[in-house]
């Protein structure tokens, strides 16, 4: 799951290059989406959290 979110990332760093002004602010909050969802992952293969809900 990570490698497709890394892959994923990438893919919108790339397209953030070459966007006009007004796609490049979806694609950098696509891009800021996928930064966090891939920190999660990261943390939960770490056992760093617990994403199990609190209830």
């Amino acid at each position: 799951m990570t490698i497709a979110l890394e892959i994923h990332i990438e893919q919108l760093r790339a397209e953030l290059k070459n966007a006009d002004p007004a796609e490049r602010r979806q694609i950098a909050a696509e891009l800021e989406l996928a930064e966090a969802e891939l920190a999660v992952a990261v943390a939960e293969l770490e056992d760093t959290i617990d994403a199990a809900p609190p209830f």
